[in-house]
């Protein structure tokens, strides 16, 4: 399995970006999105079952932003709305080979290469 990820820029505090993350099409259990400040640990932001009918946000995320899938062309949304400055990080996308929804970025089998989010207050 192969992921992309894209969509990462620079933004000013309230708005909004649209990450992308593109995979190679192969059936995964959980595709999810965790993100690395300067300095921080790995964190998790949201995840959502292959087949969609689950979704997961970390408290931070919750309600501000939206995971989606595009099964026409393999890919994973996620909808970042009302940025705030505490959103800059490097945005990763990650998938599971089989299992349900986890937290814990160890638990992920493979990743994509990080996107840059800059929110400037």
């Amino acid at each position: 399995v192969q992921l992309q990820a894209s969509g990462g820029g620079w933004v000013q505090a309230g708005g909004s970006l649209r990450l992308s993350c593109a995979d190679s099409g192969r059936i995964v259990s959980v595709v999810s999105w965790f993100r690395q400040a300067p300095g921080k640990e790995r964190e998790f932001v949201a995840a959502m079952t292959w087949r969609g009918d689950r979704k997961s946000y970390a408290d931070s995320t919750k309600g501000r932003f939206t995971i989606s899938r595009d099964n026409r062309d393999n890919t994973v949304y996620l909808q970042m709305n009302s940025l705030k400055p505490e959103d800059t990080a490097a945005y990763y996308c990650a998938a599971r080979r089989s299992g349900g929804i986890v937290t814990t970025s160890k638990d992920y089998n493979y990743w994509g290469q990080g996107t840059l989010v800059t929110v400037s207050s």
